[in-house]
């Protein structure tokens, strides 16, 4: 009897105001594919929850640039009903949100993207201002006119740049019909080379051989998953090869300016926190990063006969030698 009293009393206890032991937050997390740009998204954010002491539980799903998988996985996640859904990259949050649509009981589930070049443009948000409903996030909206001014430091004389994307992509059409506009405004043609898959990479590159003064591959996840396929075909042809983001730079580009993926993911994170706090996330304006890097790699320049005038050698946040 004794024994009895002794679990009753310590049930009591277990259930008394202010002993409850606080649930992890439980956070399932779709990324379109694996790369350094948006595994760097991911690390930042999960990095920045834990300095900040937030206890969570992350479901991680990769879609490996499969759209019918990332489709699967917006289902699955609303299956998994987790107190905060992260979406990385503009193709898996489209498939998450296509889910959310459907799922009555997530309707007050924080919802948070990552690494998304434009989502008004991706049917996300109707106002960047006003996200509205309970989704928000980080956008990587890139500042064409710079990448642009970044390539032309290389050739002022540019007349024909190679886009290399995934038509699928919304965030690669919208960026490619800006750096259309900027042709036109800088006097160079915009030659297309277009991919649905990453095994089409190195055709879709073969392509452009050639046909262009230069190579330019958007925040791309298709082209930037397989992007040493690229870097083979532009090193064979003595072709420059120019990114958007620049940890592809050390995987064989030969300079990019962009941001910092990691920053990237990190403020994603603050961004949660508040959430987490009590912040709604329809009220919290779709932010986005200023600041960017140019790093530069000096042998994938050699090796594809770049000459890089010393002015840029001596600008680079970064350089690969």
């Amino acid at each position: 009897m004794k024994k009895i009293w002794i679990v009753f009393l310590l049930g009591c206890l277990m259930m008394a105001p202010g002993m409850a032991t606080a649930q992890p937050y439980r956070i399932s997390v779709s990324q379109f594919v694996e790369h350094p740009a948006l595994d760097a998204v991911l690390n930042g954010f999960q990095d920045y929850l834990a300095e900040e002491g937030v206890d969570a539980r992350y479901q991680v799903h990769i879609a490996q640039a499969n759209m019918a998988t990332a489709g699967q996985i917006g289902t699955q996640i609303m299956g998994e009903d987790p107190d905060l859904i992260l979406a990385i990259a503009t193709p898996t949050a489209q498939a998450v949100a296509q889910a959310f649509k459907k799922a009555s009981h997530m309707k007050t589930t924080p919802f948070l993207f990552s690494a998304i070049t434009d989502p008004v443009e991706a049917g996300l948000v109707n106002d960047l201002q006003h996200p509205g409903g309970n989704i928000t996030g980080v956008s990587d909206l890139l500042p064409l006119d710079q990448h642009m001014g970044m390539v032309m430091r290389f050739y002022p004389d540019l007349k024909r740049l190679g886009v290399l994307y995934n038509a699928g992509e919304a965030n690669s059409k919208s960026t490619l019909e800006g750096i259309r506009a900027i042709g036109l405004q800088k006097g160079f043609e915009v030659v297309e080379a277009t991919v649905s898959k990453s095994s089409d990479v190195y055709q879709a590159t073969k392509s452009l051989v050639g046909q262009v003064d230069a190579v330019f591959v958007p925040t791309d996840n298709t082209v930037v998953s397989a992007l040493e396929s690229a870097v083979k075909v532009c090193t064979q042809a003595k072709l420059a090869l120019f990114c958007a983001d620049v940890d592809s730079v050390k995987r064989g580009a030969v300079a990019a300016m962009g941001f910092d993926y990691y920053k990237h993911g990190r403020q994603t994170g603050a961004m949660a926190k508040r959430i987490f706090e009590g912040a709604n996330p329809g009220e919290l304006p779709v932010e986005s990063q200023k600041a960017l890097e140019l790093h530069l790699n000096l042998t994938s320049a050699r090796e594809m006969g770049v000459t890089v005038p010393q002015a840029i050698i001596d600008s680079a946040d970064k350089t690969y030698q």
